[in-house]
């Protein structure tokens, strides 16, 4: 197998990882960036960012991560395409493999791996990709003012989202699986306070229509009963809030995570409990997963790796 040795590894390429590598880059770190399955991360689907400082008017989400891309270029950055399939963070330096075929020994790790937003797997769900279908409210919501969507969902999260939508949106309609919700019951009575959002227990997402993006969706009451069940609903948004899976599997081995594998950090930092390797975006926040608090972690997590250095 092929060896390298480098100073500062980061491995993903969305907001986090280009801006680590910006800050990383301009430390003289001489850092190497892999940039995984989705160069540019979750961002490069969506097709307006209209919440990111700097652009007044609004930007497309590849058109702002190539910007972030070239930036961190520009500093030295050596980006890469390459997906890590394996780690080994049990003794400095530590190892990372590339496509099963080329092992990078690294001073200092950037995990920058970010996490997938979960889906129904409806075929319609790719179809209408940044045409009506998303998986942040926060993100996408503002599209949708006076407009009427559906949201997918039991728990907190959906709830959130719902009642997120409601304060921008004529009508959301919260769509649960269940005879009943799994959330919380501070955010059940949250949500009941807003009179255009209606609740469809036992309803279950079967497929989305529209010409142009999103029209209506496809929905079944008590799933496998009879068609007298199954019935269109006009919507103009399908917003997905079923959880995210943090992409972090090969490094769980050797650092702490949550239930959902959610990597821990010290608190306020990108510190994880092993010395020169730091987690950094959505990888390790299960809150607020934002652009701009995935870049500000990836400064931290650079700054990090400059103090860690130095200090050896």
């Amino acid at each position: 197998m092929e060896k390298e040795k480098v100073t500062c590894l980061i491995i993903g390429s969305g907001p986090a990882g280009y801006t680590a590598a910006i800050y990383a880059g301009r430390a003289n770190l001489s850092p190497v960036l892999y940039e995984g399955l989705q160069p540019g991360g979750q961002l490069t689907t969506t097709t307006e960012v209209e919440n990111f400082p700097g652009y007044p008017d609004g930007v497309s989400g590849p058109v702002l991560m190539d910007d972030l891309r070239r930036q961190a270029e520009r500093f030295g950055a050596d980006l890469r395409y390459g997906i890590a399939t394996a780690s080994d963070l049990g003794a400095t330096p530590y190892k990372i493999t590339i496509d099963d075929e080329k092992e990078i020994e690294t001073e200092t790790l950037i995990i920058a791996t970010g996490a997938t937003a979960k889906y129904l797997g409806l075929e319609d769900e790719k179809t209408y990709a940044g045409m009506g279908v998303s998986a942040c409210a926060t993100c996408d919501g503002f599209f949708y003012k006076k407009k009427t969507v559906a949201v997918v969902g039991g728990g907190d999260t959906a709830c959130e989202e719902a009642v997120y939508l409601a304060g921008l949106a004529a009508k959301v309609y919260l769509l649960v699986r269940k005879p009943a919700l799994r959330a919380s019951k501070i955010m059940q009575e949250r949500l009941a306070k807003h009179p255009n959002i209606e609740v469809l227990y036992e309803h279950n997402a079967v497929g989305l229509y529209g010409e142009k993006g999103v029209e209506g969706v496809h929905l079944v009451r008590r799933m496998g009963e009879a068609d007298e069940h199954r019935y269109d609903l006009p919507i103009d948004g399908f917003f997905l809030a079923i959880g995210h899976q943090p992409n972090s599997a090969i490094f769980k081995p050797y650092l702490e995570t949550d239930e959902t594998g959610y990597i821990h950090t010290e608190a306020g930092t990108p510190r994880t409990k092993l010395p020169g390797v730091f987690a950094a975006g959505d990888v390790a926040d299960p809150h607020y997963r934002q652009a701009i608090t995935a870049a500000a972690s990836g400064c931290k997590a650079a700054l990090e790796a400059e103090r860690y250095l130095s200090s050896k």
